[in-house]
C-alpha cells in the first residue's frame, strides 16, 4: 500500500512478517552481528561508495519501522548516518588489539539500534589483533532477516580473492530420506513398509516434542548449572569469543562415522561443555571441603538443553540476492526459521566417540518430525488470532527455560574479499537472548569459526569453553585415529 505524507510525496508501506513481528516485540528484542576481520587495512571511503550503490537500496535496509511497529515504511538513506569509525588513540589500544576491539562490541551490545532509521549500522575498526589488520562489525536487527538472508546480502557484495569477477555462493545438498537400497526397481513392498514405518514415527515423533515444548512453555525449565542464565541476562552486556578449527578434521570425523557436519558439532559442543561444568563442579566440590577420586564431578540427571536454529525455506543451500528477493523464490529472503529443542547428554565418557554417537542420534530423531514447522505455524496463528505480545512470549518462554542456544551456517569455500580487503574470518553472532551462551558455528575457507557469545557476570571464563572445544576434537580424532577408523 502507499501513505500519502504530501501532496508530492507518496512513502511505501509493506507489512512485517509474523517473526518479524516477533522480533520487534519488547521480550524478543533480537540483534544479529557479523564480526570480520580483515587482511589489510581498511579504507571507509570504499565502505560508503558500496553502501551507496548497493546496501542503502535494499528493500529492508532502506525502510524504517512504522510508529505501530507493523509495517515496514520506504525511507532515504543517509549511508554516512550508519557507518562509524572511530578515531583511536593508540594510546587507548595499548598491547592488546583483541582485547580493545572485545569491550567496543561488547559496549555496542548495550546501545540500541536507532529507530527512526533504517536498523543497521556497521562499525569499522582498523585496529591490528592477532589475526587481523583491521575489524569490521555489522549489526542489524533480526526483524530484517535471519541468518541465511543476511550472509547472501554479505556474499552479494564481496568477492572471490582469486577471482574478483566472481561470487562465491555456498552450495548444499540433500541426504537420502529413504535408504538406497529401497529405491531399485521391484521394491515396491519394502518401499511401502518403509513409508508406513516412518509416518508413523513422524506422528509419533512430532506428538512427543509437541507436548515438551508446551511443558517447557508452561513449566519445564532446565536444571540451574554455572551455564544457565535467567530472564534478565538479555539486558546485560554480550562478549563474544572466536576460535578457529580445521574444517578438514571434522569431515574426516564426519566421514569416518557416517554423519553430518552438523552432528559433529554438536558432539563436540556436548563433549567440551561436560568437560567444562565438570570442572567447575570439581573446583565448588574441593572449596566445599568434598573430596573425591572420581574425575567425574557433573550431578546425575541434568537437564540440559540447547534451541537449534531450523531453516524452513524449501529450497536449502545460499541463493545469489536477486533470487532471493524474488517474489516466487523458494528461498526467499526474511526469517523463514523455526527451532528445535536439543536435549544435551551432559557427562564425562571414557570414549569421546560416545558423544558423537549420542548426537547423530539425537539429530536423526529430531530430523523426523514436524516439530519446527508447527512451532512456525502456532506462532502465525497466535500473532493473527492474539497479536504480537502473546507470539513473542510463547516464542520466548522456551528460550528462557532452554540453557543455550546453536547454530550453524555454511559459508564461503574459497576466501572472499569487499573490493580489494581480503577477509581473514567471518564470526556472526546475535545477542539480546535470555541465555548466557549462544554458539554459532560458521565455516570458511577451508576454516570451522566457533563464535560464542557469553554473558560474563555467569561466565567469567568463556576462553576454557573455547579449549575444551578444541580439546575434544583432537581427542575425538585420535581415537578414531587409533582404532584405524581414519
Amino acid at each position: 500500500m502507499k501513505v500519502r505524507i504530501s501532496k508530492e510525496e507518496e512513502v511505501e508501506e509493506q507489512p512485517l512478517s509474523p517473526m518479524a513481528r516477533v522480533f520487534q516485540s519488547p521480550e524478543v528484542d533480537y540483534c544479529a552481528v557479523t564480526i570480520m576481520g580483515f587482511k589489510t587495512k581498511f579504507c571507509p571511503d570504499v565502505l560508503l561508495d558500496a553502501l551507496k550503490h548497493n546496501v542503502s537500496k535494499h528493500p529492508r535496509f532502506s525502510t524504517k519501522l512504522s510508529e505501530d511497529g507493523a509495517k515496514w515504511i520506504e525511507t532515504q538513506v543517509n549511508v554516512e548516518d550508519h557507518v562509524v569509525v572511530p578515531i583511536i588513540d593508540p594510546e587507548e589500544i595499548g598491547e592488546d588489539g583483541q582485547g580493545f576491539v572485545d569491550e567496543y562490541i561488547s559496549r555496542l551490545t548495550t546501545i540500541p539500534l536507532d529507530r527512526s532509521r533504517p536498523l543497521w549500522d556497521m562499525h569499522i575498526l582498523n585496529v591490528k589483533t592477532s589475526d587481523a589488520e583491521a575489524v569490521g562489525v555489522i549489526r542489524s536487527h533480526h526483524s530484517l532477516g535471519d541468518g541465511m538472508s543476511l550472509i547472501s546480502l554479505m556474499l552479494a557484495c564481496t568477492h572471490k580473492t582469486s577471482d574478483p569477477d566472481n561470487t562465491v555462493i555456498p552450495s548444499l545438498k540433500r541426504r537420502q530420506a529413504v535408504p538406497h537400497g529401497l529405491r531399485k526397481q521391484g521394491g515396491w513392498f519394502l518401499r511401502s513398509i518403509f513409508t508406513f514405518g516412518s509416518t508413523m514415527r513422524l506422528i509419533w515423533n512430532t506428538s512427543v516434542d509437541m507436548l515438551l515444548l508446551l511443558a517447557t512453555i508452561l513449566f519445564l525449565e532446565d536444571t540451574k548449572t554455572p551455564l544457565k542464565g535467567g530472564a534478565n541476562v538479555g539486558r546485560n552486556p554480550t562478549r563474544f569469543y572466536r576460535r578457529t578449527i580445521s574444517l578438514d578434521d571434522i569431515k574426516l570425523i564426519k566421514n569416518s562415522m557416517n554423519m553430518t557436519i552438523n552432528d559433529v558439532l554438536l558432539g563436540v559442543t556436548q563433549a567440551a561443555l561436560s568437560r567444562y561444568l565438570s570442572r567447575l563442579y570439581g573446583k565448588k566440590n574441593e572449596e566445599e571441603g568434598v573430596l573425591t577420586s572420581n574425575q567425574n564431578h557433573l550431578p546425575s540427571k541434568l537437564r540440559f538443553r540447547a534451541g537449534c536454529t531450523v531453516n524452513l525455506r524449501s529450497d536449502i543451500g545460499f541463493k545469489p540476492l536477486a533470487d532471493m528477493m524474488a517474489k516466487d523464490s523458494k528461498c526467499r529472503w526474511g526469517n523463514y526459521f523455526s527451532f528445535i529443542i536439543l536435549p544435551f547428554s551432559i557427562g564425562l565418557q571414557t570414549d569421546p566417540l560416545v558423544y558423537l554417537k549420542i548426537s547423530k542420534s539425537t539429530m536423526a530423531r529430531k530430523k523426523h518430525s514436524y516439530h519446527a514447522a508447527l512451532v512456525y505455524f502456532i506462532i502465525k496463528i497466535i500473532l493473527k488470532v492474539f497479536g504480537a505480545k502473546a507470539a513473542a512470549a510463547i516464542f520466548n518462554r522456551p528460550v528462557v527455560n532452554l540453557t543455550t542456544c546453536v547454530s550453524n551456517v555454511i559459508g564461503p569455500t574459497e576466501e572472499i574479499s569487499f573490493r580489494g580487503h581480503p577477509i581473514a574470518y567471518i564470526a556472526p553472532s546475535n545477542y539480546g537472548q535470555s541465555q548466557a551462551l549462544l554458539v554459532h558455528y560458521m565455516s570458511y575457507a577451508g576454516k570451522m569459526i566457533i563464535s560464542l557469545a557469553v554473558d560474563l557476570t555467569v561466565i567469567p571464563d568463556p576462553h576454557k569453553i573455547c579449549d575444551d572445544m578444541e580439546e575434544s576434537l583432537k581427542d575425538m580424532k585420535a581415537a578414531l585415529s587409533e582404532r584405524g577408523l581414519l
